[in-house]
């Protein structure tokens, strides 16, 4: 997938030694992700220090990517972009249907993703996964350092990890 700036982007040739935080966001039209997005992009070296990659993913376009880099000052987060909504499915990600114009004067695309914040483990398994069908009340990204102290701490293994019979 490519990202503004910082090369393609493969999950399965990241190397990171603790993993990589892949955040969905619904695109420029949404006001919500460019907050999130900003608390993300703050804390860019909290995650590096821990040993943790970081991306943020939207199914916009090289344009408004590079748009939403610019109103949220994306220094350090990479953004990719042109993420297909086929991909989007396989990852469980929701997909809604344009509204329009949102509050903030900007068109929704035809179809677009809802937020998806997903940890993967280093050996690509997943370590955690949050799916909104809306844009409200998302995981923040200082909550998930706070974690991340606590599970490189005490060794704190993945959960959901059964897949046995039931």
């Amino acid at each position: 997938m490519p990202t503004l700036g910082k090369g393609q982007f493969d999950l399965l040739s990241e190397i990171n030694p603790r993993g990589t935080v892949v955040c969905f966001y619904r695109g420029l039209h949404c006001p919500l992700c460019a907050t999130y997005l900003k608390e993300f992009q703050a804390l860019v070296g909290e995650f590096a220090e821990r040993g943790v990659g970081t991306i943020a993913i939207s199914s916009d376009g090289e344009e408004r990517a590079q748009q939403m880099a610019e109103k949220i000052a994306a220094d350090d987060l990479r953004l990719g972009y042109n993420l297909s909504l086929s991909v989007a499915h396989d990852w469980g990600l929701y997909i809604s249907t344009s509204r329009g114009k949102t509050s903030t004067g900007v068109e929704e695309p035809k179809l677009f993703i809802e937020p998806g914040l997903f940890m993967i483990s280093p050996d690509k398994t997943l370590y955690y996964a949050s799916v909104q069908t809306m844009p409200f009340v998302r995981p923040h990204f200082s909550d998930l350092i706070g974690a991340l102290d606590f599970v490189i701490k005490n060794n704190y293994p993945a959960r959901g990890e059964y897949t046995g019979p039931v």
